[in-house]
């Protein structure tokens, strides 16, 4: 955990160094956009892991978009340098990077740091989860001490929703509708995991389509705090969002992430 801590850091230092300059974007074959901070930090977080887990192997985004997959097995990490690229492009800061350790198709670790917002939260599954205020560049030792995180218990009738900033549809307020949430947050990246594993959220539904390394770490923090999150097929929640899925081309089914009962 230590080591995949200090990459995110790394990497939303560099991350940072690019944010607040005239930086040139471009679009990939699937239609998102990319810029130099998502190679350069996924480039700092790929040697870095190579050095402290050299025998597990790793699935991250832009080298998936360049064709280079390795043979996962039982245990791999998940990647995304920089998720959220467009709130990163459209100044929001509300833009993320991503480690996650999968085991047998399970998140089991997870760090999600917000650079921008100095927000680091990580956790494993069975041993908690935490935060803690850390600006890009500081040195963590400097840093106030981490805080564990909880999610909270539900109160029907008065659920509060969090739901992404770019990719909100008519489908997903109308499962929100059906849900019974009656107050509802804007939210960008896996910050939206980070809410509800804080406690500040109940609900994070997404019907829309993602991929594994944009969730793997945020669903490894929310279920360390608690939570859960599951695949949503056919109107119905048919079990825990799981990872490894090759015949799927990484992609995930339609998920509803919950906090506490």
């Amino acid at each position: 955990m230590d080591g995949m801590i200090d990459l995110a850091l790394r990497a939303g230092e560099k991350i940072c160094s690019i944010y607040d300059t005239d930086f040139d974007k471009e679009i990939k074959g699937d239609g998102s956009p990319v810029t130099e901070a998502d190679q350069l930090a996924e480039d700092i977080i790929l040697a870095g892991l190579k050095e402290i887990a050299p025998d597990i192997p790793v699935l991250a985004e832009e080298s998936a978009a360049a064709g280079k997959i390795p043979e996962l097995g039982d245990k791999f990490f998940l990647v995304d340098p920089l998720d959220g690229t467009k709130e990163f492009i459209n100044k929001t800061g509300e833009f993320t990077v991503n480690i996650a350790l999968i085991e047998n198709g399970r998140p089991v670790a997870g760090v999600v740091y917000a650079p921008a917002a100095e927000k680091l939260y990580f956790g494993t599954v069975g041993e908690g989860a935490f935060i803690q205020k850390i600006a890009p560049g500081a040195d963590r030792a400097d840093a106030l001490r981490a805080a564990p995180i909880n999610v909270r218990k539900r109160k029907e009738g008065a659920l509060i929703a969090v739901a992404s900033r770019s990719h909100r549809s008519a489908e997903t307020e109308t499962l929100l509708e059906k849900l019974g949430a009656t107050d509802f947050t804007p939210a960008g990246s896996s910050l939206k995991f980070c809410l509800v594993a804080e406690g500040l959220a109940d609900v994070y539904p997404r019907l829309g389509r993602t991929m594994e390394w944009d969730t793997g770490a945020g669903q490894a923090v929310l279920e360390a705090a608690g939570g859960s999150v599951n695949a949503y097929e056919g109107e119905e929640e048919t079990g825990p969002l799981g990872y490894g899925k090759k015949e799927r081309g990484f992609d995930n089914p339609y998920f509803i992430a919950w906090g506490g009962q």
